[in-house]
């Protein structure tokens, strides 16, 4: 069957967006239809505003920090029902080397799935009111809307008494951050790390060093309120990225860092992010930019660097692991969020990029 929904779409290169009707469906075997309740805006949804990125990709209905209610379930899905809640994470094949080893991050089509707004095979499942099609598949959800199509993989249900408005920013950037420090670093008690940029990705990263236990959490970035925010959360100590002598500001007299995170994508960031680090010493990267950086390979001398996707997060095991420590106050996510309804998405747009709000969740459902 299809279903009618209200989706925020973005067609020109103004980057600005415009509800608008749309029909979803019908179902493949595999997918499931969604209600979408909260989604969370992540950078990586802004980078698509670019005019020429618009050009490429034609009409698309972006988000993909969703949660929600299972409203349809596909013929071949099982362990998934209507009525369920759930979670919207990235989408995997389930099938290659890489997803059955464990490493769905990684999967053999993780670009075709996630970042075309398409299917594997490039065909998509909506329509606008002239009949031309949108592309609705944005990391396997397309969740800036009331309703959207999603696959088992990419779905992790959760127990119906949690706000469900509040956390879809889960399957996404705060993934990213706290997995990349407790799946990817493994960093252990009495570690330290480094964390460049304390937007919602940045300061999830903090939320999970200090939950492991890390002596050491130095974050930096050039805006004060997010400064004082990653104290809040975590941060032993901050620096501002604009200090003269930032190396030294930031090894503050010491050997330097067993991990730094870095999530700005600016190369001069990057190679900042590596000198910090004691030897040995492990740089994560998770900033998507087309910047290159140079590096004189002596700097990388007992040091490794790694760009990581999705915090090297198995989605149905990490976010209840999230969830938990959530539960326990020792990942205090809520603390970023600001809900905004569907119709007010440019407002959130113009509150993420001014700083003025970390983390932007629409809640799509009061629609």
């Amino acid at each position: 069957m299809t279903t009618n929904a209200i989706a925020a779409v973005l067609r020109d290169g103004d980057g600005k967006f415009a509800l608008e009707e749309v029909t979803l469906g019908p179902l493949a075997s595999d997918e499931l239809l969604v209600k979408v309740v909260g989604a969370g805006m992540c950078h990586t949804d802004l980078h698509i505003l670019n005019p020429d990125l618009v050009a490429k990709m034609g009409p698309i209905i972006l988000g993909h920090e969703g949660s929600g209610i299972v409203e349809e379930v596909g013929s071949s899905v099982r362990g998934i029902e209507v009525g369920d809640h759930v979670l919207i994470s990235f989408d995997s094949c389930g099938r290659c080397r890489n997803c059955r080893a464990g490493i769905p991050s990684y999967c053999d089509e993780f670009f075709a799935r996630n970042t075309t707004g398409r299917r594997a095979d490039l065909s998509t499942s909506a329509i606008d009111r002239m009949g031309l099609p949108l592309a609705n598949r944005w990391f396997g959800q397309s969740s800036f809307a009331t309703h959207a199509i999603t696959t088992e993989r990419n779905l992790v249900v959760v127990d119906k008494a949690l706000p469900l408005e509040l956390l879809g920013p889960l399957g996404c950037g705060l993934q990213t951050g706290a997995g990349s420090v407790l799946n990817e670093m493994k960093l252990a008690a009495g570690q330290s790390i480094a964390v460049f940029g304390a937007g919602g990705v940045g300061l999830a990263a903090v939320m999970a060093a200090k939950a492991a236990g890390a002596r050491e959490i130095v974050v930096i970035d050039l805006v004060d309120t997010r400064l004082e925010t990653a104290l809040e959360v975590g941060a032993t100590r901050t620096v501002r990225g604009d200090t003269p002598d930032l190396v030294e500001a930031i090894k503050n007299g010491g050997r330097g860092f067993d991990f730094s995170f870095e999530t700005t994508a600016v190369a001069s960031v990057i190679t900042t992010a590596v000198s910090i680090l004691d030897i040995p010493g492990k740089a994560v990267l998770v900033g998507g930019s087309q910047a290159k950086f140079e590096i004189d390979p002596t700097l990388l001398t007992g040091r490794t660097v790694t760009f990581a996707l999705e915090g090297s997060s198995i989605p149905q095991v990490f976010l209840p692991q999230l969830l938990d420590l959530w539960q326990r106050g020792w990942f205090p996510f809520d603390k970023l969020v600001q809900t905004y309804p569907l119709e007010q998405i440019n407002q959130a747009v113009e509150d993420s990029l001014s700083g003025k709000t970390i983390k932007p969740v629409l809640t799509p459902a009061q629609h």
